[in-house]
């Protein structure tokens, strides 16, 4: 290798060395990954009678491409969902887990801007149903989330629960 040669590839080497360096963008920056920040925060929830129902803190992490649930009902039983857009499926996912039972469904913003998931819920005792969660942003700063399990003996979706809820001021 000729000596003019060797510092030329030096030189261009050392040049990339600043632009390989430089940090890329924060991932799920996109708008499609604030689709569900209305339901970030701490929420007291309550049944549509005004019971209490439970504490539900919904946090973003992972950079803002996960939106992570932790639940505690009144009587202390506890549950986690994941909730991530997903681009290969181009649709909002939770995963839920409490006791046992899975709750695995996906969609995303209506027309009306709740998000609609549609999916399946697997209890303990090995039976699954088709089952559908609508979180919806109301006016005065509640959300209202709606859930649904199909009944295949009545052919019908059954209301399973209604929760509203009513952020903590911090």
């Amino acid at each position: 290798m000729s000596a003019k040669f060797a510092c030329a590839a030096a030189f261009f080497s050392l040049a990339a060395v600043p632009a390989a360096t430089q940090t890329a963008p924060p991932p799920c920056q996109e708008e499609i990954y604030r689709a569900f920040d209305f339901w970030l925060g701490t929420w007291d929830v309550a049944d549509t009678a005004g019971n209490a129902a439970g504490v539900n803190v919904i946090s973003s992490q992972e950079n803002g491409c996960l939106v992570l649930e932790e639940w505690t009902n009144v009587a202390g039983s506890t549950g986690q969902s994941y909730n991530f857009y997903d681009p290969g499926a181009e649709k909002w996912r939770q995963v839920w887990v409490s006791g046992g039972a899975t709750i695995d469904y996906a969609g995303g913003l209506n027309d009306v801007g709740a998000m609609v998931l549609e999916g399946d819920i697997h209890y303990r005792n090995g039976t699954k149903f088709p089952f559908r969660g609508t979180w919806t942003p109301e006016d005065d700063g509640t959300v209202t989330q709606y859930f649904q399990q199909y009944n295949p003996e009545t052919e019908e979706w059954d209301d399973w629960f209604t929760g509203i809820y009513t952020k903590r001021s911090e």
